[in-house]
């Protein structure tokens, strides 16, 4: 049967050699002829079908487009580092004014301090240095006096959800939604956490006249208006 099998493999071969070239003298004569009546279109089949039924040529594309590397995900943000609160809590610190802050439920509008210490809340709602800044990438933490200073935070446990936080720092005025309240110890570092959504947090001490807790107030970034469209981007790191 082998045998067999190579005799007629042998035996096709110069069949098809004489079918391939008689295909392609009639091709020729055909084009010929169509070159005297000058009719432009091609006879059916021809060499192709004849290759295609031979296998001698293949009508699937190889040359497949290579495939689109996946996109690379944007890196994370780079979140802001709080820095450490002072073994002092009356540790000296500069004096600076970020902007200012306002909670219309409170009828508050005050300036907005920049420090931890009880030096820089005493004159008011005070930054905790190192968290976010408004309207960027973090948590935004800030403290202020429920009794003391005027007591701005008095009434923070009041605040429902919805209501508005508004700070303006430098050409940027971002308001924040009040988003729920909790009770902590005083060592509950976990409120200053940075968030990779832009968030912000309010605290004071709990219950009023009393630091044996502390008062938190959360919120989420709802908007941010730049009150100056050609000023330069900020830039803003811990």
């Amino acid at each position: 049967m082998t045998r067999f099998r190579l005799l007629v493999r042998r035996g096709l071969l110069p069949l098809t050699c004489v079918l391939l070239a008689a295909t392609l003298a009639g091709q020729a004569a055909g084009l010929a002829g169509l070159a005297r009546s000058g009719d432009p279109t091609p006879p059916a089949g021809g060499v192709t079908a004849l290759g295609l039924g031979l296998g001698l040529f293949d009508d699937d594309d190889d040359d497949d487009p290579p495939p689109v590397p996946p996109a690379t995900a944007p890196a994370p943000p780079r979140l802001p580092t709080p820095v450490d609160p002072p073994e002092d809590p009356y540790a000296p610190e500069p004096v600076v004014i970020l902007g200012t802050i306002e909670i219309p439920r409170l009828g508050l509008a005050s300036p907005l301090n920049q420090g931890i210490s009880l030096n820089s809340i005493d004159r008011g709602p005070s930054h905790w240095p190192g968290t976010a800044l408004p309207g960027d990438p973090g948590n935004v933490v800030v403290a202020g006096h429920r009794v003391t200073a005027g007591g701005p935070f008095r009434n923070i446990d009041q605040l429902e959800a919805g209501d508005a936080v508004i700070f303006t720092v430098g050409a940027e005025r971002s308001t924040y939604r009040v988003t729920g309240h909790e009770v902590v110890t005083p060592d509950a570092m976990r409120i200053v956490d940075q968030t990779p959504e832009p968030t912000a947090t309010l605290f004071a001490c709990h219950p009023p006249g009393s630091a044996q807790y502390r008062y938190v107030v959360r919120l989420a970034l709802a908007e941010v208006v730049d009150l100056a469209p050609t000023s330069p981007p900020r830039s803003v790191g811990p």
